[in-house]
């Protein structure tokens, strides 16, 4: 792609961020349509958000993707929040409409679009196991919660973070059950019938085994937001214990079909994007 002084500039705010795909994910899509524009990564360390920020303004980038730490530290720094990202108290996506940053959550969607492909579930009626309590986790509790989840028990190793979460879930969903758990998770993950990891434990080879595997029951489903690699631990595990589990590539994708259609107001082209993903881990 030749790019010149009409270019418009997309960017993956984050700490680390190097693994991400979103950037062969997107660049595909801008080709595969035609659009002058490309997307590029910026490691950005929690202290510099701000000034992150600013750089988008400062310049003219025309919209960001958000990703760990800082979908919940970007928000006092944007004009204005979506509903849904107020609501779920975090932020994945920014769109720039005439210098103002506008705050999106495209997380939730495509959380729930990823479990009906992968899993072939939709949230009514489950009982899930969380694992993390971060802005990724915000979006699909909040998600599941209003998509009409019987149960959410949530675990964080910052306990401050699950309480914070139970109770922003209590306060908009009532009913839907939500414990914050600690100790043992065995009783729980075997009253639950999803577990999902929502934690950056999983993308490197040396991370361990978040679950047990004996507490891997039959009748339980499990996704990994993790998708740098083809399968983590947990879902190895979960395969060999015979249950349906997926990485998180496929949320990973529609997320970033979203992104892409808040961005450029078109229709984005799903087939060349996940081609794309895949290639990206071999």
């Amino acid at each position: 792609m030749k790019i010149d002084v009409n270019t418009k500039v997309y960017c993956l705010l984050g700490y680390p961020v190097k693994h991400s795909l979103s950037p062969v994910m997107h660049n595909a899509a801008f080709k595969k349509l035609g659009i002058n524009a490309t997307y590029v990564v910026l490691e950005v360390p929690p202290r510099f958000i701000d000034k992150a920020i600013n750089v988008i303004k400062t310049f003219g980038i025309s919209g960001a993707n958000v990703t760990i730490p800082h979908k919940e530290g970007c928000i006092k720094h944007l004009d204005k929040l979506t509903k849904e990202a107020k609501l779920i108290g975090a932020v994945n996506t920014i769109v720039n409409k005439n210098n103002k940053l506008i705050g999106y959550n495209t997380d939730g969607i495509g959380f729930l679009k990823a479990l009906k492909e992968d899993l072939g579930i939709t949230a009514k009626g489950k009982k899930v196991f969380l694992i993390g309590a971060g802005g990724a986790a915000k979006a699909v509790a909040t998600t599941l919660a209003a998509g009409g989840a019987e149960s959410i028990c949530v675990v964080d190793k910052v306990r401050k973070k699950a309480n914070k979460l139970s109770k922003e879930l209590k306060k908009n969903f009532s009913k839907c059950k939500v414990k914050v758990v600690s100790g043992n998770w065995k009783r729980y993950i075997e009253n639950s019938n999803l577990l999902i990891n929502a934690t950056p434990i999983g993308m490197k080879k040396k991370d361990a085994l978040l679950v047990k595997p004996e507490y891997l029951h039959k009748g339980l489903k499990v996704y990994d937001l993790v998708y740098n690699v083809p399968k983590t631990k947990l879902v190895e595990a979960a395969t060999k214990c015979g249950l349906k589990a997926s990485c998180g590539l496929s949320m990973l994708l529609y997320q970033g079909v979203e992104a892409f259609k808040l961005w450029t107001g078109k229709r984005a082209p799903v087939s060349i994007m996940r081609k794309t993903l895949l290639r990206g881990l071999k």
